[in-house]
């Protein structure tokens, strides 16, 4: 069979798309249902953020006794300009342009300004990790704040429900990782009414106090954010801090881009969330405007009495939903890591048979609840837990940034200036956040520094370890076109039937080909070598899945070609070949898998503690089997002994 060419597939990214829908193929036609959907999945954490945002963003100015008009109004101002600038003008205007194929987040955004560069850069690839790793250890606190800020509103109802609050967050946020398994395309449809539901409240809760202190409507005019910055030296620093709380959901708006579309997020933001947001802080800024006391929690408090237990009920099932909402978002980074070579294969299980985007990670889930569960009972409190949040997004956003330069400048031709001149106005911004969160460190910010720290010893390890062990495998094995040759000649013993090897290398012979020469001393009559291959786009078109190199009379190559945002199926890919013409049959086939068991090694060339994370990393990966989605009574495994 002749070599089938694989050509570049998906859309040209010479600029940024012109497609109003993100180039994912979503039609304007279902724009309702598609923005509908983004409110349940996207905006669930950037819309619960009412809920402690102001309230801690004032803290400070009541620990330092100067909770003046003006106190109130500078931060609101902040908030105003953090979600038209950060969020409307960064994200929603300007990065969700610089698409993957359709596919936005950091990890594409990587891969688009490494194809831009022409091949693998080591600076963009680090800024990718680092990125990634921050981004994760954020993610762990999401659930844990949102929830128990929101339980603490029955503080309100109720003081005998103070000591509850603990407990009841502990037994939502283990039900919410247990569920995982299960899936939850079913319920995902209630999302999006739910959160409508949610938006209109807090919408009109805050409209409706904005008359108790009209002049709340001067935070519009960014001068009183600025004015209050410059006038109070650290504690407006600190205040920045916080503020930043109010966007700690904005990479959703770009990691979720491929899921909905450009167009149905924008819509989503521009015509619902954002007036939505706007309005319930400055309900909460008048309320506090004309009763200070309603600094304690001044988001419950915009609701009348008889309302307060809907709306705590209401507000839990929205932090329910934005905590979903970022499990799943990181189920999708791992599944990402684990396509680019970041991390160790492991399982991933697809939930839904409809929906490519509901997979669930076993390992990863309960580190998630492992690590949640901590920080509830370690902080006991949503405050307490403000002060760890936000300064690891920080981070992201601040390497978002400089990822986009190289794409605006590389892959869009903008001139040097122009590039460096729109960077530099997001840049000076996110650095301005970033160094406010900064101080934060002591307060508990270092637990996300630490957890992206960690995040990224990791991914270094196993990207050094798989390179190291690549480079000693390669220059032990026998290229395969010269064992064929040697097999011509020698002529072993042929059996009836397909043998499928595969391989990371399909230059060289699979070590599980030569174990089985050596040891069974047969051969089956057609042999076929597979390398599947991860390219630096999100999705391969079917057509384009496979290239096949006859090697002999006998001996076939193909390669499988996947995108980052899927999983390789093997079996799936072997029965398009067939119907391309290539002859196989699973009843006559069967598998032959290298299990390798990885020692260290004296003469390594990493230090001693990173071999034996690489070696202890090795035994968590999935086996191909499961990995590969490869019939398991179909399955014979030849394993070695190999030092790094």
């Amino acid at each position: 069979m002749d070599s089938t060419n694989l050509s570049d597939t998906g859309l040209d990214n010479n600029g940024p798309s012109k497609n109003g829908t993100g180039n994912t193929g979503h039609s304007k036609a279902r724009l309702p249902a598609l923005a509908l959907a983004a409110l349940g999945v996207v905006y669930g954490d950037i819309g619960t953020s009412p809920l402690y945002a102001l309230r801690e963003s004032l803290a400070h100015s009541v620990k330092a006794d100067v909770l003046t008009e003006e106190a109130v109004i500078g931060p609101i101002s902040l908030l105003i300009f953090a979600l038209i600038f950060t969020v409307t003008i960064k994200y929603v205007v300007f990065l969700m342009r610089a698409d993957n194929r359709g596919e936005g987040g950091i990890l594409s955004l990587m891969a688009l300004a490494q194809s831009a560069l022409g091949g693998g850069s080591a600076p963009v690839f680090l800024l990718g990790v680092a990125g990634a790793a921050l981004f994760s250890g954020d993610a762990i606190i999401t659930p844990a704040i949102s929830v128990m800020s929101a339980i603490e509103g029955l503080e309100l109802v109720t003081h005998r429900f103070s000591e509850f609050v603990l407990p009841i967050t502990i037994f939502i946020l283990v039900t919410l990782f247990w569920v995982q398994s299960h899936g939850t395309a079913r319920v995902a449809a209630f999302f999006g009414p739910i959160m409508i539901v949610f938006f209109l409240c807090i919408a009109v809760l805050g409209a409706a106090h904005i008359p108790d202190a009209p002049q709340v409507l001067t935070a519009f005019d960014p001068r009183a954010g600025v004015s209050f910055l410059l006038q109070h030296g650290w504690l407006g620093f600190a205040v920045l801090g916080s503020v930043f709380l109010g966007v700690t959901g904005a990479e959703a708006l770009y990691a979720d881009m491929g899921h909905f579309g450009r167009f149905p997020i924008r819509f989503a933001w521009l015509a619902f969330v954002l007036p939505a947001l706007l309005l319930n802080y400055l309900g909460q800024g008048a309320l506090i405007l004309s009763r200070p006391e309603a600094i304690d929690n001044p988001f419950f408090l915009l609701a009348p009495e008889w309302a307060l237990l809907p709306l705590v009920i209401l507000s839990t099932l929205a932090t329910v939903i934005a905590s979903q909402a970022v499990i799943t978002g990181a189920f999708s980074i791992v599944r990402q890591a684990i396509q680019l070579g970041l991390v160790p294969r492991l399982e991933v299980t697809h939930t839904s048979a409809s929906q490519e985007g509901q997979i669930y990670i076993g390992r990863i889930n309960r580190l998630l609840l492992v690590g949640v569960l901590l920080l509830v009972i370690a902080f006991k409190s949503s405050s307490a837990l403000a002060s760890a949040y936000g300064i690891a997004v920080t981070g992201t956003m601040v390497v978002t940034t400089g990822l986009a330069f190289v794409v605006v400048w590389k892959k869009w031709g903008w001139p040097l200036w122009a590039a460096l001149l729109v960077i530099s106005a997001f840049l000076v911004v996110d650095l301005a956040f970033l160094t406010a969160n900064l101080m934060k460190v002591k307060d508990g910010g270092w637990v996300p520094l630490a957890l992206g720290g960690c995040a990224m010893i990791v991914m270094w390890t196993w990207v050094r370890g798989t390179r190291l062990l690549a480079e000693k495998t390669h220059r032990d094995s026998i290229p395969l076109r010269e064992l064929i040759a040697m097999l011509e000649k020698s002529k072993p013993t042929r059996v009836p039937g397909t043998a499928i090897f595969l391989t990371s290398d399909p230059a060289v012979a699979p070590a599980a080909l030569l174990h089985n020469i050596k040891h069974n001393k047969v051969l089956h009559e057609r042999v076929l070598v597979i390398c599947v291959k991860t390219e630096d786009r999100p999705r391969v078109a079917p057509s384009k899945r496979f290239e096949i190199d006859k090697l002999s009379a006998d001996f076939y190559r193909a390669t499988l070609h996947y995108g980052f945002m899927e999983s390789p199926r093997v079996p799936a890919a072997l029965a398009a070949m067939r119907k391309a013409g290539f002859k196989y049959d699973i009843m006559t086939t069967s598998f032959f898998l290298g299990r390798r068991s990885i020692k260290e090694s004296p003469s390594s060339e990493m230090p001693v503690w990173q071999d034996k994370l690489y070696v202890a990393l090795t035994r968590q990966a999935a086996n191909a089997t499961d990995f590969f989605s490869i019939p398991s009574d179909r399955v014979v495994e030849l394993g070695a002994q190999v030092t790094i």
